[in-house]
């Protein structure tokens, strides 16, 4: 892979990762695009670290946010008292958001890999309208200190509803967030914070599944450095721009651009540029000891 192939791939990450228009078909598309496809065990390393970078840009954007939630609820749990400041309990209203998409993803995860082409067209197009629906019902007025439980759990479940390839995590809690009734701008800073957990643990394993594969490939790994950096960059300044755009204006463009990116996934499925069904998953590590 080239340096500006992976500086390419980074900028297409922190795009797609925080505008509700989903990363894993835009990677997809892009790779097949540029010769690359999943089945290399090279790419499917690239593409699942360089998502650390968008990581990186959200721990950095929102470091006192964090900061701030994880000190009230370490105090509020040493009182005895969890929920006893209102950043204490976002912060606990955080950790049960996170649940749902944890459970999905353990129990899930092969039967999510299994998922075709079709599926991540098709997730484009259905919840694009879901979010056109979220935009013309939607009050839009709660804000982010309004969070209580059942809006933790719901937009939780949103977010285990991104496990769909194609659905896109941004898109999915934000589109649940405006469905609660809260304004775009808190539903989109909502959904960043409660991306904090889940993607730290998930990075933390796929780094660990997958930076092996990357040994004695000196190109690839600095293409991958590129990429990462790249992500973690200019992730830092998309997150600034969405939540600016989302203070005065609609959702709209965003329904758009999914519903032409699912009907441009079809269409290069139908003409056989991308196959339709799902990329061969890697094979199971070794075992680490033989059977009996």
């Amino acid at each position: 892979m080239s340096l500006v192939s992976a500086a390419l791939f980074g900028l297409v990450q922190a795009l797609t990762e925080f505008l509700p228009v989903s990363s894993t078909a835009h990677l997809l598309v892009f790779g097949e695009l540029l010769g690359h496809s999943l089945d290399d065990r090279r790419f499917r390393a690239f593409v699942t670290i360089i998502q650390a970078g968008t990581t990186l840009a959200v721990l950095i954007y929102f470091r006192a946010d964090i900061a701030r939630l994880v000190a009230a609820s370490a105090r509020g749990l040493a009182r005895g008292k969890p929920l006893g400041t209102p950043e204490s309990r976002l912060g606990w209203y955080i950790v049960l958001g996170t649940l749902p998409a944890a459970l999905a993803g353990k129990l899930l995860e092969r039967r999510i890999e299994a998922l075709g082409n079709w599926v991540i067209a098709g997730s484009l197009v259905a919840l694009g309208l879901v979010l056109l629906a979220a935009e013309r019902l939607a009050r839009h007025r709660r804000r982010v200190e309004d969070v209580g439980p059942g809006d933790a759990l719901l937009i939780g479940v949103a977010q285990a509803l991104a496990l769909v390839p194609g659905s896109s995590r941004s898109g999915t809690t934000i589109t649940g967030g405006m469905l609660l009734g809260f304004t775009r701008e808190a539903a989109a800073r909502f959904s960043f914070l409660l991306s904090v957990p889940i993607t730290l643990a998930a990075g933390a394993y796929k780094l660990w599944s997958t930076v092996p594969d990357l040994r004695g490939e000196a190109a690839w790994t600095v293409a991958t450095v590129v990429g990462t950096v790249v992500s973690a960059v200019a992730g830092y300044l998309v997150i600034d721009w969405l939540l600016a755009w989302l203070r005065t204006r609609t959702t709209y463009v965003f329904v758009v651009w999914r519903i032409a990116a699912g009907a441009a996934i079809a269409a290069l499925i139908l003409s056989g540029v991308l196959p339709a069904g799902a990329e061969a998953p890697p094979p199971p590590p070794p075992a680490l000891h033989a059977a009996p």
